[in-house]
């Protein structure tokens, strides 16, 4: 339980290459995760070249861990295997659709949390990056990824270099609710999100972008509705072209 409640994103990687035998054990234990029917519908694809890298860094923005971590972990909703399996036992699959895709990506998921928990367990630093589904038709192209394969999260994976403070969250009762959802009131969310709000960095935030609140920063800079609209139509074409859109 201490491991999860101290759990940093560790952006800065020292050089030290992590083991194969070790490297294997935390990939092992990925496998381990809950999956939908045991179809173990993901795939994960392992990058530790650093010409590899130099390519997969654009898809992420860039981002310097991309590069400088040993190693990056791209994870995948695949029903392409399962579905030669199915052709090659007499048996006709019919996973052609949305649901079969939702089914795989959360199975590639649970997987990437599993992997990042055994990681962090072996003294390992992790960071998740949720560019991967924006640039998804780059790295499909760059990993040869078939019809039936979309990646869905990526992860680096390295022995930290940087010992960064934990990351606020909201209160357990902002998340949780009992027997059924209830809605939020205005003095709830302020009460929730105030410590947020009021952070240092949160502050320097908003001033650094020139907002009126924290909120206007996730809006008008971070996600904007322009770039969501752009990004979900580019995603909805890659999993039409990728063999999931066929109802």
């Amino acid at each position: 339980m201490d491991l999860l409640n101290s759990h940093r994103t560790i952006r800065k990687y020292g050089s030290k290459a992590i083991p194969d035998e070790l490297l294997q054990s935390v990939l092992y234990s990925g496998t381990r995760a809950s999956t939908t029917g045991n179809m173990q519908v993901y795939s994960i694809i392992v990058t530790r070249d650093n010409e590899m890298k130099e390519k997969l860094s654009p898809c992420h923005f860039n981002q310097p861990m991309v590069k400088e971590a040993p190693v990056v972990l791209t994870f995948c909703a695949d029903f392409n295997r399962f579905n030669k399996w199915c052709n090659q036992r007499n048996a006709n699959p019919g996973y052609d659709n949305f649901l079969s895709f939702t089914t795989a990506a959360i199975d590639a998921v649970l997987v990437a949390q599993n992997i990042c928990i055994a990681a962090e367990n072996e003294g390992l630093g992790i960071c998740y990056l949720g560019t991967t589904t924006y640039m998804a038709q780059e790295i499909i192209d760059i990993l040869e990824l078939p019809e039936g394969v979309v990646p869905v999260t990526t992860v680096t994976l390295g022995y930290p270099d940087e010992d960064p403070p934990l990351t606020d969250r909201l209160p357990l009762e902002a998340v949780v609710h009992d027997e059924k959802y209830s809605d939020y009131t205005a003095n709830q969310i302020d009460k929730f999100y105030k410590n947020k709000e009021s952070l240092d960095s949160s502050l320097e935030f908003v001033k650094e972008n020139r907002k009126e609140t924290l909120a206007q920063v996730f809006t008008d800079v971070r996600y904007k509705k322009s770039d969501n609209m752009v990004f979900s139509k580019k995603l909805l074409d890659i999993l039409d072209r990728q063999g999931f859109m066929n109802q």
